[in-house]
């Protein structure tokens, strides 16, 4: 009784309030959306790469974290048992989602066998693996597109109505991947070259920071309650959460660590930090983003 009445008092205060927070997808069991769209965004970027170096072991990875971010959207449906709504992907980008996680989920077990089991029913030449294949490739786009249009499609919030977040979400989905690959190299266990991985990193990176100042630039000079958002995120509730994990973690060491690189090896542990420190900063971009959303004022504002 006492959450409840908690959160009833919240609620209160919230719309009192002239700019009113968004804590649905943030706050309690909203945090494990966030955590949805982090991994699933992280498996696309892992699957993508671990294709384009031939690197089994990355996909299988990407498919297990793929499973775990399907868990977490299970977790943060209030009634998880109805799951199989989610299909009307119609006029909503969530369903579209879920479908993309469940063609990824199908096409790589159709796809992986092969690689990991000579005396799999099927060969990796064979029509199933080819089709779960391309049944992967879909999904994964799917997954690296859906959740900036989650949030650019939602009205409500000024904020998240930018053509340009769909466009961070995907570069951030590719550097978690490419990171996912270089924690797997520091861990002894990739074969593709941090020669390849590295300078891809960094320039996915750099890329990264550009457009998130460019995206906090545009929507500083937008409504209202877009600019309020910007200020809860340089300078209110996402303030410490975005300088710490967005831009010194996520930002500053990897491209800091990465221009060194770029003049001299570094060792398997820098890899490890590097790569840490990009996943962490994907997840931070995600969540401060979410935090810092602001509703458009229920009532007019009054004059001043």
């Amino acid at each position: 009784m006492a959450i409840a009445s908690g959160r009833y008092e919240q609620l209160i205060q919230d719309l009192r309030a002239e700019y009113r927070p968004q804590r649905e997808w943030i706050e309690r069991q909203g945090l494990f959306l966030i955590v949805g769209h982090f991994l699933s965004g992280v498996a696309a970027g892992t699957w993508f790469f671990s294709l384009l170096f031939g690197f089994a072991p990355g996909l299988a990875a990407a498919y297990v974290l793929a499973a775990v971010s399907g868990l977490a959207h299970l977790v943060f449906l209030g009634r998880p048992e109805r799951f199989w709504k989610m299909w009307r992907a119609r006029n909503s980008w969530i369903a579209r989602g879920f479908i993309g996680l469940t063609l990824f989920m199908l096409g790589g077990l159709l796809y992986l066998p092969p690689l990991f089991h000579p005396d799999a029913p099927w060969s990796g030449d064979s029509w199933i693996a080819r089709s779960g294949y391309a049944i992967s490739v879909a999904g994964m786009v799917i997954l690296l597109l859906y959740k900036g249009f989650v949030y650019a499609s939602s009205k409500g919030i000024p904020f998240w109505t930018s053509p340009i977040l769909p466009a961070l979400y995907v570069a951030y989905a590719l550097r978690g991947g490419v990171a996912t690959l270089l924690l797997m190299f520091a861990w002894g266990g990739n074969t593709v070259s941090p020669e390849r991985l590295g300078p891809l990193e960094l320039w996915i990176g750099l890329s990264a920071a550009v457009m998130v100042l460019f995206y906090l630039g545009v929507m500083s000079g937008a409504d209202p309650v877009a600019r309020r958002s910007v200020y809860e995120l340089v300078r209110g509730r996402a303030a410490v959460p975005f300088y710490l994990g967005t831009l010194v973690v996520g930002l500053v060491i990897p491209i800091a660590f990465g221009l060194a690189g770029v003049t001299g090896s570094l060792s398997l542990a820098t890899l490890a930090l590097v790569a840490l420190a990009s996943v962490v900063g994907d997840f931070f971009i995600k969540y401060t983003i979410a935090k810092a959303g602001i509703y458009i004022p229920l009532r007019p504002r009054s004059p001043r």
